[in-house]
């Protein structure tokens, strides 16, 4: 189906995000490129791997204080979810929060979108689902629901902030703080610093799932920017730098070699790398600072025994 004018100038923009950052002295794809359909169900799988702690602990915490959680939501408000989730996370929400206005799910991937939106209208009858297709990290048009919201609850599950810099992850929140509106909240899950060998466990699972979803990004490019990248020349890598306090992802080129993405041409050397993914784990005060730059104060933190995983509750300052 051929583009529309709005659909070409956002394509557009986004090739020359690409061709930029391929540019760079450490060439990089921002993360977002990962999450096309095969992608997003990649992602999925990774969630149910043993080594993958961060869903199961964060659905446990969920679990844990949802009584707490939706209290402090209150009647009718509107959630708001950053990256739609098919998740159990979700539901528990769904389920719990009172007389819910509607449930406005917000994802780049279209295609995962309305799969994951169907479902929740089927398994949610009664809820308003209105999903909204769209790069989060700008300012979004939010829907008009059929009942008005007393409050937005934007919801980001997963740590998902961590895969931005400092400075981008910032500048998120300024999003979501403008996004929440007058008497509004946020909902995040915050990864939290710990053993190093738990986290890089996280990322080199031994199914190798994450590795492919690595090297998808490069097919995803393939299939809607014309690139011809060599997905078996490459090689997935995920280290934890301790100094920074996050994990690091990358592809690294098995050869030296040549490829092609809208009219550049790009040459990587053999053990040269492109990155794909930070994953910053915060400590609770860090994370609180980053925050407050945005306008949000934490209101309350929730964490499993180990204290691997937090859920934190933000207002509107």
């Amino acid at each position: 189906m051929a583009k529309n004018a709005a659909q070409q100038i956002v394509a557009d923009d986004e090739l020359d995000e690409l061709i930029d950052g391929l540019k760079q002295t450490e060439k990089m794809i921002s993360p977002k490129y990962f999450y096309d359909e095969r992608g997003s169900q990649l992602f999925e799988e990774i969630t149910r791997l043993p080594e993958y702690y961060p869903t199961e602990t964060e659905l446990g915490i969920m679990r844990d204080n949802i009584d707490e959680i939706a209290a402090l939501a209150g009647k009718q408000a509107s959630l708001i979810e950053y990256g739609s989730g098919s998740s159990l996370k979700t539901r528990v929400l769904l389920q719990h929060l009172d007389e819910l206005a509607a449930y406005v799910p917000v994802d780049i991937s279209e295609d995962h979108l309305l799969e994951s939106a169907r479902s929740v209208r089927e398994e949610f009858p009664d809820i308003d689902v209105l999903p909204v297709v769209a790069d989060f990290t700008q300012p979004f048009q939010l829907p008009s629901p059929k009942v008005m919201p007393v409050r937005n609850i934007v919801y980001f599950p997963g740590s998902t902030i961590g895969n931005f810099t400092n400075e981008a992850a910032q500048e998120l929140l300024q999003v979501m703080y403008h996004e929440a509106g007058a008497d509004g909240a946020l909902l995040i899950g915050v990864d939290l610093q710990k053993d190093p060998a738990i986290i890089e466990r996280a990322y080199n699972d031994s199914a190798g799932v994450t590795a492919e979803f690595n090297r998808n990004m490069l097919r995803h490019l393939n299939r809607e920017f014309g690139a011809d990248f060599d997905l078996d020349a490459f090689t997935h890598s995920a280290e934890y730098n301790e100094e920074e306090g996050r994990i690091e992802i990358r592809l690294v080129s098995e050869q030296d070699q040549e490829f092609n993405l809208g009219h550049a041409s790009f040459s990587i050397g053999k053990d040269e790398a492109i990155l794909t993914e930070y994953s910053h784990k915060y400590t609770l005060d860090g994370f609180a600072a980053m925050a407050e730059t945005a306008g949000f104060s934490v209101e309350r933190v929730w964490m499993d025994a180990e204290r691997l995983f937090s859920v934190q509750y933000l207002v509107r300052d």
